[in-house]
């Protein structure tokens, strides 16, 4: 299949309460993993490269990679821009084939948030891409900050609804006690708020920095209203200890690809228990 928008399943997504699965793939192997998990759950699935990936993979072999994956399989698979940073960031990637976009001006001044996001709704809508925005802090565990400032970090609901009236954006990634970055599930995300910005903005809410949020609470976000969950820091930890596990059981190996092996196994199981926690098994078709 051909890539498709994340406008076109987050409106099923909806429709019937689930998540879609947005997973970040540095790699072939990883791009093969998340794909393959998509076609062998029937589940829709969001590729989604940082602007780490970009400059590691370069950007035309992430959409040449993604894109004749795709063609491969028959679930819809949206390549996605994750967090990116400047307008011209927006642009190359829309020029380039990304068949979703974002914006995260979330360390920006409210004002000039709106005004770099509106500029890329404007220059995506035409085309008929959608623009995802980030309103609020959503900090890594490299600030080392603490639960107080966690929470003072946080999406405020009418702050949101007026961003979103203004930019026109898709959808919102919001700061609910999420942090990116997190080895362990201890993040506790403020259900409550998640509810009243959906109920003021009405559009999908995006997830990020969900590796480090248990099961339970993935499952109320999703009641209340996430629609997006990104996975990034929980692939490239199955990736890294495939590649231990393999050297250890095999150190005189040189075939990268053997050595590999274990590693695009492990990120496969990583995304079909995101997918099947998400509820979006089954919707791919």
């Amino acid at each position: 299949m051909v890539l498709v928008t994340s406008r076109e399943i987050f409106q099923r997504a909806e429709e019937e309460k689930y998540a879609v699965g947005a997973f970040n793939a540095n790699n072939l192997e990883m791009v093969q993993a998340i794909i393959e998990a998509a076609e062998e759950e029937n589940a829709p699935v969001i590729l989604q490269a940082s602007q780490g990936a970009i400059k590691y993979a370069g950007l035309e072999f992430i959409v040449g990679m993604v894109t004749t994956a795709a063609k491969e399989v028959k679930v819809p698979v949206v390549l996605h821009l994750d967090h990116g940073t400047d307008f011209e960031q927006n642009v190359r990637c829309l020029r380039a084939g990304f068949t979703s976009l974002m914006f995260d001006g979330s360390a920006l001044p409210f004002e000039k948030n709106v005004e770099i996001t509106r500029k890329i709704v404007e220059i995506a809508h035409p085309v008929g891409v959608p623009v995802e925005a980030e309103i609020g802090k959503v900090a890594g565990t490299e600030d080392h900050i603490t639960v107080s400032e966690v929470e003072a970090l946080m999406t405020d609901p009418d702050e949101a609804r007026r961003f979103v009236e203004l930019t026109k954006c898709d959808s919102l990634a919001v700061a609910v006690g999420n942090v990116h970055r997190m080895l362990t599930r201890t993040a506790k995300l403020d259900i409550p708020r998640i509810r009243k910005i959906k109920e003021l903005v009405g559009i999908p809410l995006v997830l990020h920095g969900a590796t480090g949020i248990p099961d339970d609470g993935i499952r109320d976000a999703i009641a209340a209203g996430v629609r997006k969950i990104n996975i990034a820091t929980e692939l490239n930890r199955a990736f890294v200890n495939g590649i231990k596990e393999s050297i250890q059981k095999m150190p005189e190996e040189v075939d990268p690809r053997k050595v590999l092996k274990k590693s695009k196994e492990n990120v496969k199981a990583a995304v079909k228990e995101k997918m099947r926690l998400f509820g979006c098994i089954g919707k791919g078709v």
